[in-house]
């Protein structure tokens, strides 16, 4: 099985940055793809971005290009989420997700595997 455990989240002022880490272990991912999601309180878990665990390729949603970077380091089987010019709307609970394959990128009926959570929070 897989194990996936997030951190750094937390309370930032509008316009400042926070770094989240995904860290997977257990029988970890040589292909497929890790993606981060975010659940806004009262509403759907939503696709934030993605990046293939081969390749290095990248996708993202529409309202964070140009503000969230998405890279993994295969060696220590981690993800990170760099998220800039953070905005109010950019609150919520956001999740690390994997998968073996890329049947379905942005919906998180395509991840098998997902870590805890966790909160970030952005004031006004």
């Amino acid at each position: 099985q897989v194990q996936l455990v997030e951190s750094g989240g937390g309370l930032v002022e509008a316009g400042g940055s926070l770094r989240l880490s995904c860290i997977a272990s257990g029988r970890t991912f040589s292909s497929g793809v890790a993606a981060w999601f975010r659940q806004p309180p009262g509403k759907e878990r939503d696709f934030v971005a993605a990046v293939s665990w081969g390749g290095g390729s990248t996708y993202y949603a529409d309202s964070v290009k140009g503000r969230f970077t998405i890279s993994r380091d295969n060696a220590k089987n981690t993800v990170y989420l760099q998220m800039n010019s953070l905005k109010p709307e950019d609150t919520a609970v956001y999740y690390c997700a994997a998968a073996r394959s890329f049947t379905v990128i942005m919906k998180p009926s395509g991840y098998p595997y997902w870590g805890q959570g966790t909160q970030v929070t952005v004031s006004s």
